[in-house]
């Protein structure tokens, strides 16, 4: 960073090219460490005054970084070294020393902005920088003296100032000019390497293994690149200058040309007096001319008042008579409006009636419902105590049966049986384990085939709900071909022949223009997706004048639109201009927005998309990455709400949303490329859904071999449980013979006739609960009849307000339309009395003009001549010898003008 020693560089006031600065703004902030500082307040060895500018003499930083006050430093005239531990302020000595002088944040490569910098809790921060000024080579000794004190502060919203102060500290300038220019004198680049190297150019430059890397670092650390591109500044200027010469030239010698024929001309003129006097008449004629003419024109006025006061007079009578239209109009819909209320109020009457008897139906029909599920558990109440008392009966007879006692070898036989029957029966639970293992395993199997099925056929159908699709905007397209209104819809041509019908008809105020995406057509062709991704359903929609319009475009939109189809209507007033969106439009100089990327074929149009879209602020930009760096990385352009990449992907500043369609549908251009790719698709298509409906064959022959399978196992299950069963009835048959003896008969006689008096008290129950079931529904059934009727009375009501409520509407259209016309009558009124009042002042300044005129023309004439020629060949004639008179001045020049 010393000063350099060519005389040529350092003089003052020497003509130099701007200092070029990093523009890097984006770096990683590295961990502290020890970093070299070089060549920073360093000087040659000799000593004299002569060398001794631009060496740092001290430096101090306040709320810079991580320190609060740090310095100042006070550096030597020579070498300096800077050493301490990592945090003690090293790097932030040589970060200060960078941005103190002008330097910019990224070539710290400690901080994206200045603002990073400022100490944590603080607002700002300061940077002192003392650079020596001593010598012959000194920056403006007389006004700085011995020493320039750099202060730098840096405000917490990234904002930088200067203030350059003498030796004294007297403040001397504010402006970064003059720090850039003693930069320049000094010649202390801080963004050289050679002059501070910083840890990450260090790092770069020494495992950097590009050798045109390096080139390029010793380009810029000799100065050699900047001495290039002064070179080329300077042959630059000397083919301008060379070319201004050769113009000079060039316009020398048309001087010489000039000259002769300003000779030439001067020697030829010739006065124009007679051809002046001759104006002068003319003119005295048109004075009076005109005068005539405006007479004229008053009497024409004064005609057109007395015809508008006639169309006055006719207005208002047509007026009284649509007044008296309007008013049976509104009497008759009063009345039919009085005539439904009253009906209305009948059903409203009855309303509270049928609530309550629906409630009550529901009360009894519950209680019905209450009672008759308490019988039927009584009766299986019943059912359950009669097969006790049979199982008690048996029980008593078989025990009453065996008296004798069994013998020792009867009773060792059946010990020895029901060992066996004790193997058989495990050896048949393990089966069925086994077998309901393997059961459960194909029934698995079963249940993946049939997931498997069922997704495939969604699939499946999904599929074939895709090729009707594209089959069905196949056709479209075809149809296209012949009518390219048939692209938005099979059924448009039709519903727009409906629609100029029902305009020429007069139902219509204005003519609704639509769909949208008629009128429009992209200038980029590969813009196209990104339009349409842009308007989406506007394509389709239609515009309206006023909202009666709309209800008349929607009742023929339901003849020709299916149910849950039908396009957006927008009510917007129709004007004659586009509107003027200069100061809110985007403006971007490499990418247009919607509004200019279209051509727009109707007003209505472009000023309905600019209402509903806002399509002036919408940017298109073809690259999805620049579209991100233009919104998302950078601040978007003013006025920018929003972009669309080619692909249709739609960008906001902080989300981005990704388009599923392909390509356009409705703006494209090339029917021929779609038609041709979409038959492809359906070939496609239709070759998956074959190979689709051979596997879903597989699986299906699959799920019913595995389903037999799962049958037999299932049947083989059934016949070892019914074995099991046996097996276990036999073995607890041979346990329970030596019981029989110790079972006490008695107690099972007064269990029997205890069950008996149950089974009494029950069936007397049920007989109560009969009765009382059908004395519910008895009830139920003269409140239901009831309810019938009062519902039957509320529907004759109802039935009787339809022709009503058509009457009503019909009135109230015959109302609106009566208004319309009172309307229409009372504006044409309004026309007619604003025109005569136009004309009454147009006659007032007339008169006024032509008394003004009238004074003129004396002034010019005294006397006033008849002139039977009209103003216009007058005014032609003048024309003519004005021009014949400048033709000739100009042709000849004046003496003065010629001699000059």
């Amino acid at each position: 960073m010393s000063k350099r020693k060519e005389k040529s560089i350092s003089q003052p006031g020497s003509c130099k090219r701007p200092r070029q600065e990093y523009t890097e703004e984006h770096s990683d902030e590295s961990d502290e460490e020890t970093e070299s500082l070089s060549s920073v307040a360093s000087s040659v060895s000799s000593l004299s005054a002569v060398e001794e500018v631009g060496i740092i003499e001290s430096i101090q930083l306040k709320n810079f970084m991580c320190h609060s006050m740090l310095g100042p430093f006070q550096f030597g005239s020579n070498l300096n070294f800077v050493t301490g531990s990592n945090g003690s302020g090293k790097s932030s000595v040589l970060t200060a020393l960078i941005v103190g002088l002008g330097g910019k944040a990224g070539a710290t490569n400690r901080g994206p902005s200045l603002k990073a910098f400022i100490r944590d809790g603080q607002t700002s921060a300061d940077i002192s920088i003392t650079l020596r000024n001593q010598g012959r080579d000194a920056f403006k000794p007389d006004v700085y003296g011995g020493s320039i004190i750099v202060n730098h502060h840096i405000n917490l919203d990234g904002s930088r100032s200067y203030r350059l102060k003498s030796k004294t500290g007297t403040l001397i300038s504010s402006k970064k000019e003059e720090l850039v220019g003693i930069l320049d004198h000094f010649n202390i680049q801080v963004d050289n390497p050679m002059s501070i190297l910083t840890q990450e150019m260090s790092k770069h430059f020494l495992q950097s293994k590009n050798e045109g890397d390096k080139y390029k670092f010793f380009m810029k650390a000799t100065q050699l690149e900047q001495m290039r591109e002064d070179y080329s500044f300077i042959m630059e200027t000397k083919e301008n200058t060379r070319i201004r010469v050769e113009q000079g030239v060039e316009r020398l010698r048309e001087l010489k040309q000039l000259y002769f024929e300003k000779r030439e001309h001067y020697k030829s003129i010739v006065f124009v007096n007679e051809m002046q006097n001759h104006l002068e008449d003319l003119k005295h004629q048109m004075a009076w001319a005109l005068i005539g003419e405006m007479e004229k024109e008053l009497q024409l006025i004064k005609e057109g008042i007395r015809a508008e006061e006639g169309n006055v007079e006719k207005t208002v009578q047509k007026l009284e008579e649509c007044q008296l239209k309007v008013k049976e109009a509104e009497e008759k819909y009063k009345a039919l409006q009085e005539k439904l209320l009253t009906i209305s109020g009948e059903a409203r009457a009855l309303h509270p009636q049928y609530v309550s008897l629906k409630v009550d139906i529901q009360a009894r029909r519950k209680a019905v419902s209450e009672a008759e599920l308490l019988y039927n558990r009584f009766k299986t109440e019943l059912k359950h105590l009669g097969k006790h008392h049979e199982q008690l009966c048996k029980r008593i007879e078989e025990l009453k049966s065996s008296a004798n006692q069994i013998s020792e070898p009867h009773k060792f036989g059946r010990e020895k049986k029901i060992a066996h029957l004790r193997e058989q029966l495990k050896a048949f639970r393990d089966e069925e384990i086994m077998i309901g293992q393997q059961g459960d395993q194909i029934q698995q199997a079963i249940c993946k085939l049939k997931e498997e099925l069922v997704r495939c056929r969604r699939e499946d159908c999904a599929a074939e709900q895709a090729l009707d699709a594209k089959q069905k905007r196949l056709r479209e397209l075809k149809d296209s071909k012949t009518n390219i209104l048939k692209r938005f819809g099979s059924h448009l041509p039709a519903f727009l022949e409906a629609v100029e019908a029902a305009y020429k008809q007069g139902c219509f105020k204005h003519k609704p223009v639509g769909p949208l995406g008629a009128f429009i057509h992209v200038k980029d062709a590969e813009l196209t997706l990104a339009v349409e991704s842009c308007l989406k359903g506007l394509v389709h929609a239609f515009c309206c004048d006023n909202l009666r319009d709309e209800r008349t475009l929607q009742q023929l939109m339901l003849k020709y639109y299916p149910s849950g189809f039908r396009p957006q209507i927008i009510v917007n007033k129709f004007q004659d201009e586009v509107h003027d969106v200069r100061q809110s439009e985007v403006d971007h100089p490499e990418f247009p927005s919607v509004l200019t990327a279209l051509e727009i074929d109707h007003v209505v149009v472009a000023n309905c998309l600019i209402d509903v879209r806002n399509i002036e602020k919408i940017l298109l930009i073809k690259s999805s990455c620049k579209a991100r760096e233009v919104m998302q990385f950078n601040q978007p352009p003013r006025n920018c709400r929003e972009a669309f990449t080619a692909e249709g992907d739609q960008v906001f500043e902080t989300q981005y949303y990704s388009c599923d369609v392909v390509r356009s549908k409705f703006l494209s251009t090339d029917a021929e490329a779609e038609i041709s790719l979409l038959e492809k698709e359906i070939a496609n298509r239709k070759a998956q859904l074959g190979a689709s409906q051979q596997r879903l064959s597989l699986i299906g022959n699959e799920i019913k071999q595995n389903e037999c399978h799962l049958y037999d196992h299932q049947q083989h299950k059934k016949e070892l449980q019914i074995k099991i069963r046996i097996t276990s009835a036999e073995i607890a048959n041979l346990e329970n013979k030596e019981e029989h003896q110790s079972v006490d008969i008695r107690a099972l006689e007064d269990e029997v006739e205890e069950n008996k008096g149950k089974m009494e008290s029950v069936t007397e129950y049920m007989q109560q609960l009969s009765i009382k079931t059908k004395e519910l529904k008895d009830i139920l059934q003269v409140a239901e009849k009831k309810f019938e009727e009062i519902k039957e009375k509320i529907h004759q009501v109802e039935e009787i307000t339809v022709p009503i409520k058509d009457e009503l509407n019909q009135a109230d259209s015959e109302l609106e339309n009566s208004k319309d016309y009172l309307q229409h009558y009372e504006d044409r009124q309004k026309e007619h009395l604003a025109c005569i009042e136009r004309y009454k002042q147009l006659l007032a300044v007339k008169e006024k003009e032509l008394e003004e005129k009238m004074a003129q023309a004396r002034q010019i004439c005294s006397e006033r001549i008849e002139v039977s020629r009209t103003v216009k060949s007058l005014d032609a004639e003048m024309n003519r010898l004005r021009e014949t008179i400048n033709s000739e001045t100009d042709h000849h020049e004046s003496r003065e003008a010629i001699v000059q």
